[in-house]
């Protein structure tokens, strides 16, 4: 189920709201149970369980747990998440942080996921991912696909990325997985000393406890996932409340299902599966990035 951030007056629909409501949604049609009867049990009207289910509302934990025991839902675990995710939905309504500013609509919303996430996993074929690029590389990038018009946009896009790759550091540092194509190793994007910057800094961070990088290599032939980059945002233990982002040349699309997201994780897994292993892949990066020096 792909949506996109939606407003209507002063209330949000927020990814992580949306999926709380879908995933409460799914337990309620489980149980063969209506809005009303939904609404009974919050005392509340049936407009309020509708809002709630399209993640219009911040939930409250009485709540959910008032849905969950109505549902037949007793699995601690399960609603442990759920009201980790309500929690993180309502802190994130709050919070406003650099990015508000400096950020455009549907880019600040996958910036606030990415602050708030544990772990990110991820897909690239044609580029580095931001999180890695240095500014010569974020420059190189952004000059190859704007306008001439928007060219006083590039030093906003090299701060914006340098302010999102701070999460890799610090006291709670983001834990990140990237599978990346060959492709993206060998794409002269900023010319040979440039690129041989890029793969100096992806070795340099592979280095890092908390990331992990493997690469595609072009002898696997074909493979899933041809049909574009995305990346997995998590924000509780593996496999639990993932949301996957994929950014288009014109929008910007959430899949927040869970069945849906689970199956982006399948494909995650297998792709980590038929690439390279961390230190193979590290080995064929330090060896195209000697290439690009000679």
């Amino acid at each position: 189920m792909a949506n996109r951030h939606v407003k209507a007056g002063n209330r949000v629909s927020t990814v992580l709201a949306r999926q709380l409501g879908g995933q409460l949604l799914a337990f309620r049609e489980a149980v063969g149970l209506n809005q009303s009867e939904a609404a009974e049990v919050l005392s509340a009207h049936t407009a309020k369980v509708a809002k709630m289910e399209r993640g219009w509302v911040p939930f409250r934990d009485p709540d959910i747990i008032a849905l969950c025991k109505l549902y037949g839902v007793e699995d601690n675990e399960v609603i442990a998440g759920l009201l980790g995710l309500a929690k993180l939905d309502r802190e994130r309504r709050r919070t406003k942080g650099w990015w508000v500013s400096c950020a455009g609509g549907n880019l600040r919303e996958y910036i606030a996921m990415e602050d708030a996430a544990l772990r990110v996993r991820l897909w690239q074929l044609s580029l580095i991912p931001g999180l890695f690029q240095t500014p010569e590389y974020i420059r190189a990038s952004v000059v190859a696909g704007i306008s001439v018009d928007d060219m006083d946009r590039i030093e906003e896009v090299v701060d914006v990325r340098r302010r999102r790759q701070a999460r890799l550091h610090g006291e709670r540092p983001l834990h990140v997985h990237a599978v990346i194509w060959e492709a993206a190793l060998r794409q002269l994007m900023g010319g040979p000393q440039v690129m041989a910057r890029q793969l100096a800094r992806l070795c340099e961070l592979a280095e890092l406890p908390h990331v992990r990088i493997q690469v595609l290599p072009f002898r696997t032939g074909g493979y899933p996932g041809m049909g574009g980059p995305f990346n997995m945002l998590s924000f509780a233990e593996e496999g639990a409340m993932d949301v996957v982002h994929m950014d288009g040349l014109h929008s910007t699309d959430w899949v927040e299902g869970v069945e849906d997201s689970a199956a982006y994780g399948n494909l995650f897994r297998h792709l980590c599966a038929i690439s390279l292993s961390p230190y193979d892949s590290v080995r064929l990066i330090q060896e195209i990035g000697k290439g690009m020096n000679e």
